[in-house]
């Protein structure tokens, strides 16, 4: 029982600390109070504070500098949904699809949201990352490649949150890249092909196209992976 006393506590605690943050006694970048005045102050141990530092610590919300003390963080979207990317690593065969699932529904929103909101210059270095391929890429290249591509359209849909969250699935879906790399023969002229359409289509400010063409591009990778698993 002592230990699920423990856990209890240490929860107590954590929820402590994000009320602080929550009603903005502690705003990010703020320094918290030292150890022994902030656990008195909040009637804790000292070790259940600890114990709570560190597990804010582990997703994000409090970075503990050695010699400085403990602050918190900027509590941005990318920097809290680290921890999912960290979660998605662990994917398995019959759930890997699940995350493809999710990517469908998010990236073509995103790519049509780029669409409108890209500047000039974000979608001119948009043509510039798809040209930077060599004739003949190889799998590394293609894959890197492809990262990239995704990732800039993410950010230029100008949504922090789900610019984060695409990110975060990007672990199974690079896997995914690499085995349809390898095993499917004309997938990197067919993955660019798409990816000059996303690009053509985000270029001409017409969000429906972005988005439908975004969504036959992941929904073909899924049906691959679909059928391979």
């Amino acid at each position: 029982m002592g230990g699920v006393r423990s856990v209890a506590v240490t929860d107590a605690a954590i929820d402590r600390i994000k009320d602080m943050i929550i009603t903005g006694e502690l705003a990010p970048g703020d320094r918290l109070p030292k150890e022994a005045d902030l656990a008195e102050r909040l009637g804790l141990s000292r070790n259940s504070l600890r114990e709570a530092v560190r597990a804010l610590a582990l997703i994000n919300v409090l970075d503990v500098r050695q010699g400085d003390g403990t602050y918190v963080t900027s509590l941005e979207p990318r920097l809290l949904l680290d921890a999912l990317s960290f979660v998605v690593d662990f994917h398995r065969d019959d759930t890997v699809l699940q995350f493809f699932q999710v990517r469908r529904i998010l990236e073509p929103a995103a790519t049509a949201m780029a669409a409108t909101t890209m500047s000039d210059a974000d979608i001119a270095e948009l043509r510039k990352i798809l040209d930077a391929l060599p004739a003949n890429p190889s799998i590394e290249q293609l894959v890197a490649n492809d990262l990239e591509f995704h990732q800039r359209i993410a950010e230029g849909s100008g949504n922090a949150v789900l610019c984060s969250l695409i990110e975060s699935l990007s672990g199974p879906t690079t896997r995914a890249r690499v085995w349809r790399g390898l095993t499917q023969e004309n997938a990197p002229s067919k993955t660019l092909d798409q990816h000059y359409a996303i690009y053509e289509a985000i270029a001409a400010r017409q969000p429906e196209i972005a988005q439908a063409w975004a969504t036959v591009h992941i929904a073909g990778v899924e049906e691959w992976l679909r059928q391979a698993l």
